[in-house]
């Protein structure tokens, strides 16, 4: 099975944007609350460009917006940092996204639990239990 560059691309750079945020942008803003987690990176074709799909678990809604914004404000230092590892001739400029998989997978869970909760009826309580019995 083949993998091609872009794939391999993607993988690297998630990898890498992962490490700096865990370490020398959290070193740098103590502002950052909670698990980020980067779950996709897209790096365009022509490597100009690069979404990159985070996840964030904090405590409270306020924790995770402002752990967003403040990497949508490093996204300037990110980049740099990524020069310095990934030895490219071109670095893309970086544009953050919130990742909703988690969550929509957490609701999708939820509502299949709904569905699978057996009713007091499927207890033998039934009619059915009362036509077996004459």
């Amino acid at each position: 099975m083949k993998v091609s560059r872009s794939s391999r691309l993607n993988g690297e750079y998630q990898k890498e944007i992962s490490e700096i945020i865990r370490t020398r942008l959290k070193d740098r803003h103590p502002e950052l609350k909670g698990i980020i987690s980067v779950t996709e990176a897209d790096v365009a074709p022509d490597l100009k460009t690069a979404k990159i799909y985070v996840s964030i678990y904090a405590g409270s809604d306020a924790e995770k917006a402002k752990s967003f914004s403040v990497l949508e404000e490093s996204a300037g230092f990110i980049r740099h940092e990524l020069s310095q590892v990934m030895r490219m001739r071109t670095v893309p400029a970086l544009t953050f996204l919130w990742d909703g998989s988690m969550a929509y997978g957490a609701k999708m869970d939820e509502l299949f639990r709904k569905i699978h909760v057996p009713d007091e009826q499927d207890s033998g309580d039934g009619p059915e239990s009362d036509e077996k019995g004459e």
